[in-house]
């Protein structure tokens, strides 16, 4: 499968199959996110592997979508350690962070598992819950799993806004 049709065949999976998540193909997944580009290569992301069910069951009392997987990833970045630009201070942190669990969920697509992305959540259910350092930002969860025999994705999934609204060449003024 090459790049744009493993992004593009790519969805939100929201019902997971039982089956555990073998040690190999996590591992894998890590090392896609290691190998994530990320500011100045400061490499600020924190990531937490969750797949003890005690510890998958904390997800329940941060958000309302926790979907039950027998993986989840809580992605987080190092404020201690992301790059701070320059001319405004803007922390590139959360931007890292996005970057790394985008390599994520698309290798875990090419090995047959699917994802989806939880960034609505209570940061201090989360800091409290897993016991986060005071400088680990939580960004997103990513419940990761084998797809359940009904899961599909959503209706919204193949839309697609036109490339005219989202790309301009040389000038946003340009019509």
């Amino acid at each position: 499968m090459d790049f744009l049709e493993l992004a593009k065949n790519r969805f939100s999976l929201r019902k997971f199959s039982d089956k555990k998540v073998e040690k190999e193909k996590i591992d894998y997944i890590l090392a896609a996110m290691q190998a994530a580009p990320t500011a100045v290569n400061f490499q600020p992301q924190r990531i937490l592997v969750l797949t003890d069910e005690k510890e998958l069951e904390k997800v329940s009392k941060c958000t309302k979508f926790a979907f039950n997987p027998p993986l989840n990833f809580l992605v987080c970045y190092d404020k201690e350690t992301s790059w701070t630009r320059g001319n405004d201070g803007h922390d590139e942190g959360e931007i890292d962070a996005a970057i790394v669990a985008t390599h994520m969920m698309l290798a875990a697509k090419s090995i047959g598992l699917g994802t989806t992305w939880v960034g609505s959540f209570n940061p201090k259910d989360v800091k409290e819950q897993f016991n986060l350092p005071e400088n680990y930002v939580p960004v997103a969860f990513l419940p990761t799993g084998y797809p359940s025999d009904d899961a599909e994705p959503s209706a919204a999934h193949s839309s697609r806004k036109d490339l005219n609204e989202t790309v301009f060449y040389n000038s946003f003024s340009q019509k």
